[in-house]
């Protein structure tokens, strides 16, 4: 499943949106309906006010009525290693459990896998507002 969210990252980071930073990201998530989603940064003018590809590829997925991220694949065309942002990280943790694996990769492929309570040790918890 790792390959196929690889090149779902890397579909999408193709029709990313970043005429600013010139930083193409993809990302794709593999939905517990076993269901890929996708998606990638989109840059405005009021840079940085656009979003990332993880939160594209959350809301295809929230819109799709996927409820949980089962896996998780990032990509960067200019980075051997892309992670999610800290901003992403929290919104990933919102979906995911503790064990959602994170790969994060380039153009070469995925360098690095890890759980989420790796990428994000202190995530809040939906919990915690209750």
């Amino acid at each position: 499943m790792k390959q196929a969210l690889f090149e779902a990252a890397i579909s999408a980071m193709a029709r990313c949106h970043a005429p600013y930073s010139k930083f193409p990201v993809g990302a794709a998530i593999l939905c517990d309906d076993g269901k890929i989603y996708s998606g990638a940064n989109i840059e405005v003018v009021s840079f940085p006010e656009g979003w990332c590809a993880e939160t594209s590829a959350i809301a295809h997925m929230v819109m799709a009525g996927g409820k949980r991220i089962v896996e998780v694949a990032v990509v960067a065309e200019k980075l051997e290693m892309c992670s999610p942002c800290g901003g992403c990280r929290q919104r990933l943790a919102e979906f995911a459990t503790a064990g959602t694996l994170v790969h994060m990769g380039g153009p070469g492929g995925i360098a690095r896998s890890v759980r989420m309570d790796e990428l994000l040790p202190f995530a809040f918890e939906t919990g915690s507002l209750a």
